[in-house]
C-alpha cells in the first residue's frame, strides 16, 4: 500500500448514511415489501454488523446501496455517501461511485470471477475502469492489491486463473478486487460463507488489515453471530425487513432486549450445553408480502401479548448508551434473570451429561442418539 494511503487522516465524518431506506419488488401475488424503514451510519474505521436469518433483508440493503437491484425495484428513503445522494442516480454516475468510493465483497468468490481471464487481468481493468493509467502501472497495482490480502507469491500468482486458486483463495481476490481502488465504504455480504474456520478467521483478519491501512468503513453482513462477536464495533440485527435491535456489539449480546436477539444467541452451541439440544426458534419468517399485523416476530415470540399483535413498535431507546430495541416488552425482558429460558422446552431423551454416563460403561456407543441412550440407561448398562 503506498505511503500516500498509509499517512491519509482518519476522518470522523459519515462515509455513508442511511435513513428510512424502504424496498418493495412487485409481484402477481402482491408487493414484496423486502426492506421497510431502514437506517445506520458509517464512519471511517468502523465495522458495522448486520445479522438476521435468511430473508430478512440485509442483502437487499445492501444491494439497494450499490445500485444493483433490479429497475423494478421501488426505493425511497435517502442513502448518502459522503454529500451525494445515492437514491435516483442514473446508472452512469453510480459506475464512479462503485468501487471507487463504495466496493462490495460477495459471499461467491466463483461467481464474482471471469474463469477465462487471468487474476491479474482482471484486477487490472478493475483499477483502469476509474484511473488513466497503462497496463503496466495497473498490472503492478494489481500485485500490490494481492500482496496486501495476503496471497502468497503475488507477482506469479496474478497471471494464473481462478481455478487454480483454492476457495480461501479466490476469496482473497475477491476482497483485492473490492480494496484496489481504495474505496471508503467496504460492504461484505457474507464472505465466509462455504469456508472452513481457520480460512474464516484469515479472511476476517484480512479485512481488519484493510481497515487499519485504508481507514475504509466495513459493513459485514452475515448470520454468524461468532463473526459479529469477533469483529464488529455495533451490530444491527434485522427481522421481516427491519432493524429489531440495534447497539455497540457487546453490549447488545450481554444484554439484548428483543427476543429475537434472545433466540439468535441461544442457538449458537455452547459448551456449557453439553449434552443438551440448542434451543432455536420455533416457526417460521413471516412472509414480507402478507406482514402479520403489529410486530413481525410476534407469531413466534413467547412474550407476545395483545399490543404486540396490533401495533409495531418504533425502535425504542433502551436503557444504556445508543441501545435500540423494537420491542413493546423490553423492559419486562430486561427484568428476566435469565432471558434465554423463553426459548427452553422439554426434549425426551436428552440428558444432561452424556459424558458420564461413557465413563460408567465405556463400551456404550458415542454416537448413539438420544433416544437410544435414554433406552439404555432405563434398561441398566448391560441388559
Amino acid at each position: 500500500m503506498s505511503s500516500a494511503i498509509q499517512q491519509r487522516p482518519v476522518r470522523t465524518d459519515a462515509v455513508l448514511s442511511v435513513e428510512n431506506l424502504s424496498v418493495t419488488f412487485p409481484t402477481d401475488d402482491g408487493n414484496v415489501r423486502a426492506v421497510r424503514e431502514v437506517s445506520y451510519v458509517l464512519r471511517p474505521r468502523e465495522v458495522l454488523g448486520i445479522v438476521g436469518e435468511s430473508g430478512s433483508g440485509k442483502s437487499v440493503s445492501s444491494m439497494a446501496v450499490m445500485g444493483l437491484l433490479p429497475g423494478s425495484a421501488k426505493v425511497t428513503g435517502s442513502i448518502r455517501y459522503r454529500d451525494r445522494e445515492l437514491v435516483g442516480l442514473s446508472y452512469k454516475d453510480m459506475m464512479s461511485v462503485r468501487n471507487n468510493g463504495v466496493a462490495m465483497i460477495f459471499q461467491d468468490p466463483m461467481t464474482s470471477l471471469n474463469p477465462v481471464y487471468t487474476i491479474g487481468w482482471q484486477l487490472s481493468e478493475a483499477y483502469r475502469a476509474h484511473h488513466a493509467v497503462s497496463k503496466k502501472a495497473a498490472w503492478a497495482k494489481a500485485i500490490e492489491a494481492l500482496e496486501l490480502v495476503g496471497i502468497p507469491q503475488p507477482d506469479r500468482r496474478a497471471s494464473q486463473y481462478p481455478h487454480e486458486f483454492s476457495g480461501g483463495m479466490r476469496q482473497r481476490v475477491v476482497i483485492a478486487m473490492a480494496i484496489i481502488n481504495d474505496p471508503d465504504v467496504i460492504i461484505a455480504d457474507e464472505p465466509t460463507t462455504a469456508l472452513d474456520v481457520t480460512v474464516q478467521a484469515q479472511i476476517l483478519e484480512t479485512l481488519l488489515t484493510i481497515r487499519d491501512e485504508t481507514d475504509a468503513g466495513i459493513i459485514m453482513i452475515t448470520h454468524d453471530l461468532g463473526v459479529v462477536a469477533g469483529m464488529v464495533d455495533r451490530v444491527q440485527v434485522m427481522y421481516g425487513g427491519t432493524v429489531v435491535e440495534s447497539g455497540p456489539v457487546e453490549e447488545v449480546f450481554d444484554h439484548p432486549r428483543m427476543p429475537y436477539t434472545v433466540g439468535l444467541l441461544g442457538s449458537l452451541p455452547n459448551p456449557a450445553s453439553l449434552g443438551k439440544r440448542l434451543t432455536p426458534i420455533t416457526g417460521t419468517p413471516p412472509s414480507l408480502i402478507n406482514l402479520p399485523t403489529g410486530c413481525a416476530f410476534s407469531p413466534r415470540c413467547p412474550l407476545v401479548v395483545d399490543q404486540c399483535r396490533t401495533a409495531e413498535p418504533p425502535l425504542l431507546a433502551a436503557e444504556r448508551g445508543d441501545h435500540t430495541t423494537r420491542c413493546h416488552r423490553w423492559q419486562h425482558l430486561a427484568g428476566l434473570r435469565r432471558p434465554q429460558s423463553l426459548f427452553e422446552h422439554e426434549e425426551i431423551g436428552v440428558i444432561e451429561n452424556p459424558a458420564a454416563l461413557v465413563e460408567a460403561d465405556p463400551d456404550m456407543p458415542v454416537a448413539a442418539d438420544a433416544h437410544t441412550v435414554e433406552l439404555r440407561v432405563q434398561e441398566g448398562p448391560h441388559s
